[in-house]
């Protein structure tokens, strides 16, 4: 089944196993009809899933491309995520794009051999080495000498970079109907590394940092945290075999766009504050408590702020119209702060459109972000946003996209 955001419910036939497999994805929201039957609703994600011999996939609006999907989910974490990390543009569906895509990375990845590095071990031994941990030997040995608590500097490949790979070997391995030649290849990489310790599922990641010497891993280290993060694969209860790849479309959106942002107005050299904290009212003197606001994306210059950011993900209605409650939030942004203009960023295709607002200082801009863009076009149109902050385009108030004659 391959469906949009936001189907039409419908029912289709499906088992028990299938049922409670994408109910638990949380993919699409699945209310029981009887008789082997079952009503799939839309629940706001996107993802695919795979339950056995049946694959449900929904898809963006308008159908975002796979590997546009991909790259802003592993920007938003990282904005050292390239385009280039994902091999997605010839590939229709989710499974065979990821594992594809991670095979021929850590491929690259351990052309020059597994990567080696310290790591501190912590140990009970009769040999001393490295250094004696006194105040766990006094605790778990008292008055004896041996055995003795250590611990020393281990040159091994059990390091954070080659867990993280290994780790998403095994989860992509594990996605049921693969082709036969991409799934060799994955349990080759992972043979590779022998030795390595799995990551338990549920386990935070182990922390890195690129450095010269991990240099050709950081590109697969990239995207094997991606698969991580957001996959899932296992047998379930009854032996049925799910794989499921879930996020929220209106979460990578605007993580995305914030990160954008952010990076698009650091390159300025000024700095960017997401959720700042500021009260929509003043103090009163009867103690009252005041309402609070968390702006989404502050710009400073210096110590004064000079721009309000938000991101929304959001089509207009068949009229063109957009949410009004964006609108109010952005002018209660700017007149607490007390500025005079603030970025709206939509999922929308189109041009820019300044809003006035009627008896206000305040400027609203509505800044379309097409999603249809190539990774590189979209980041050059953040940062065509984020001039506006000095170089303002021509204004142009539509004063008539709510009913107000011109």
């Amino acid at each position: 089944m391959t469906l949009t955001e936001s189907f039409e419910p419908f029912a289709a036939r499906l088992s028990e196993a299938q049922s409670r497999a994408l109910q638990g994805s949380r993919l699409v929201n699945i209310v029981p009809a009887g008789a082997g039957s079952a009503v799939l609703q839309p629940s706001g994600r996107v993802g695919a899933v795979r339950v056995g011999d049946l694959q449900v996939e929904v898809w963006p609006k308008e159908k975002v491309k796979l590997a546009h999907l991909i790259f802003m989910l592993g920007y938003a974490a990282d904005p050292g995520f390239r385009p280039e990390a994902v091999d997605a543009e010839a590939y229709d569906e989710l499974w065979p794009a990821l594992a594809e895509s991670l095979a021929r990375l850590c491929e690259r990845a351990l052309l020059g051999g597994v990567l080696q590095g310290y790591r501190t071990v912590e140990e009970s031994s009769i040999v001393v080495r490295g250094r004696i941990r006194v105040a766990d030997q006094l605790r778990r040995h008292p008055g004896q000498i041996s055995p003795t608590e250590i611990a020393y500097d281990e040159y091994t490949t059990d390091v954070a970079e080659n867990r993280i790979l290994r780790t998403a070997l095994r989860r992509m391995r594990a996605v049921p109907r693969l082709r036969p030649d991409v799934a060799a290849r994955l349990s080759h990489l992972d043979n590779r590394l022998d030795g390595v310790a799995v990551l338990r599922r549920g386990a935070p990641l182990p922390t890195w940092r690129p450095t010269r010497l991990n240099a050709r891993y950081v590109p697969a280290l990239r995207l094997a945290e991606l698969v991580l993060r957001n996959t899932a694969a296992q047998a379930g209860d009854d032996g049925v075999e799910i794989a499921a790849f879930v996020v929220s479309m209106w979460k990578v959106f605007e993580d995305f766009v914030t990160v954008a942002l952010r990076e698009a107005i650091a390159a300025r050299g000024r700095r960017a504050v997401p959720q700042k904290r500021w009260h929509f009212d003043e103090v009163r003197r009867d103690g009252v408590s005041r309402v609070p606001m968390a702006i989404d994306l502050l710009e400073y210059d210096g110590a004064a702020p000079v721009m309000v950011y938000d991101a929304k993900y959001k089509a207009a209605a068949g009229d063109g119209r957009y949410p009004n409650a964006d609108f109010y939030q952005m002018l209660a942004y700017c007149t607490t702060v007390g500025l005079d203009r603030a970025v709206l960023v939509y999922a929308q295709g189109g041009e820019p459109v300044d809003r006035r607002v009627v008896n206000s200082p305040v400027t609203i801009r509505e800044w379309p972000l097409d999603l249809s863009l190539s990774p590189v076009e979209m980041l050059a149109s953040i940062g065509c946003a984020v001039n506006w902050a000095s170089m303002p385009l021509e204004a142009v108030v539509e004063r008539t996209a709510y009913g107000v004659p011109a």
